[in-house]
């Protein structure tokens, strides 16, 4: 039996337009940046003045820039760290969905630092994170406790600066990772705990037994979400400490734009921006390959 009622020529016509444009947004930027990746220019000048040093940048990065691995480093440690939060997410979603009456409501609330504009968080994090003689109120409240041997320059110690932009982004996407979770398991059906608590299956027993397995594809969207947009971390960073200090900051994208707008190297950028696109295909194929083989053992 013929489904569509349609050509495929419709089709195609309808469907050209978005591809064509999706091709013009993603790969053909990806295909200059792997052009622009091979030479020496500074961005500025007109391309007929770049050295072409096919490899040399990409060799630079890996084996002579001092800050490209830390800031590697730093860019996965911060997209895993972005997953930590997720099975909190999965859990509170999964309590307010059984004994909150409303829990909607709570929901929209996680959710309003999602809607803010980065520049007035991290101005927000900022002025919380400043030290008590310029009103900064985490270690206004530590000094309140007696607690003062733990106060810090929250974002401006090398060693710790990192870790309070961590806990920013998760305070951030807090919301946002809840409300998917939580619209997931709303729209499970009714009907199959219903006949798990005929079963003897209820409470948190059916949460292990029928909400963990069936909530999943849901679960993977979070963790790609999540895992993929720390990789690109930029905005945050860039208006809380620019990288610094010192580099202690830098991830992937700063650096990235440090080097091509700042350092006048986009050659050198192009080349960065190049590996961050193949360490988001690498890590989400690894991250659809797991959740794949978790799918075909819950199914």
């Amino acid at each position: 039996m013929k489904v569509l009622k349609v050509s495929a020529g419709t089709i195609a016509v309808f469907v050209l337009p978005c591809l064509l444009l999706y091709l013009c947004l993603v790969f053909v930027p990806i295909l200059v940046s792997l052009f622009i990746g091979l030479f020496d220019w500074n961005g500025i000048a007109s391309f007929s003045t770049a050295k072409f040093v096919g490899l040399g940048n990409f060799n630079t990065m890996f084996f002579h820039d001092a800050n490209f691995w830390p800031s590697v480093r730093r860019t996965l440690l911060y997209a895993v760290a972005s997953m930590v939060e997720i099975p909190l997410c999965l859990l509170m979603a999964i309590l307010l969905n059984r004994f909150v009456r409303r829990g909607n409501t709570l929901v929209t609330i996680y959710f309003t630092p999602v809607i803010l504009s980065v520049v007035i968080i991290g101005q927000l994090w900022k002025t919380i994170y400043n030290p008590v003689s310029m009103g900064g109120m985490l270690n206004g409240v530590l000094t309140w406790l007696g607690l003062g041997a733990y106060t810090h320059n929250w974002i401006t110690e090398p060693k710790i600066a990192m870790y309070a932009l961590y806990f920013v982004s998760l305070w951030q996407y807090f919301g946002y990772h809840l409300l998917i979770q939580f619209t997931g398991i709303q729209n499970l059906p009714a009907e199959i705990y219903e006949a798990a608590r005929i079963d003897g299956a209820d409470g948190f027993k059916a949460d292990r037994y029928i909400t963990l397995p069936l909530i999943v594809p849901i679960f993977k969207i979070s963790i790609v979400l999540a895992f993929i947009g720390s990789l690109q971390a930029f905005d945050l960073v860039m208006v809380m400490t620019a990288g610094g200090p010192a580099h202690a900051t830098d991830v992937i994208s700063t650096h990235m734009y440090n080097s091509s707008f700042l350092s006048q190297k986009y050659g050198y950028g192009s080349a960065m921006a190049l590996f961050l696109v193949g360490v988001c295909l690498v890590f989400t194929s690894i991250i659809n390959g797991i959740f794949n083989r978790i799918d075909r053992k819950v199914s």
